[in-house]
C-alpha cells in the first residue's frame, strides 16, 4: 500500500510540469502508466483497498490520465465494463460473492485537462 502512493507520489511531482514521463511525446512508458491509472479509481481503489486517495484526488495525475484517455488509442481502447468485471469476477478469493460495482461515474473522463498548456504533443511531430 505505501510503496503504490509512494510511486504514484512521485508520478505526480515528476508529470507536475511535463505533459508525458519521458521527452515531448508518449512514449511506452506513458502507455504502461496509463493501463494502470486508467484501472485505479474502478478497481485498484476498492478492490485491492488502495484506499488512501482515488486517482480524481490527484490533480495532476487525473488530468494526465484524462488527457491520455481523450488521445486517440487510448480511450478509444478502454471497456470499463470489461475490466471490472476481469477483476470483480475472477479474484473470487478477494470478490467470493463476484458482485460488479456499478461505478463510478465515467462523464469525468472526457472532461477538460489543460494539459495541451504544458510542452509536449502526443505523436512529436505526426500529431494531426
Amino acid at each position: 500500500w505505501h510503496d503504490v502512493f509512494r510511486r504514484l507520489d512521485l508520478g505526480s511531482e515528476r508529470l507536475a510540469g511535463r505533459r508525458y514521463l519521458v521527452g515531448e511525446s508518449i512514449t511506452e512508458a506513458d502507455i504502461r502508466l496509463f493501463t494502470t491509472l486508467v484501472r485505479f479509481d474502478p478497481v485498484y481503489h476498492g478492490h485491492f483497498k488502495c484506499n488512501r486517495s482515488k486517482l480524481a484526488e490527484d490533480p495532476v495525475l487525473w488530468a494526465y490520465t484524462r488527457d491520455l484517455y481523450q488521445t486517440p488509442g487510448f480511450g478509444d481502447t478502454v471497456d470499463f465494463d470489461h475490466i471490472k468485471r476481469h477483476y470483480y469476477q475472477v479474484h473470487t478469493g478477494i470478490n467470493p460473492t463476484g458482485i460488479v460495482p456499478l461505478g463510478p461515474d465515467l462523464s469525468p473522463w472526457l472532461t477538460p485537462h489543460h494539459r495541451e498548456e504544458l510542452a509536449g504533443t502526443p505523436f512529436g511531430d505526426r500529431t494531426p
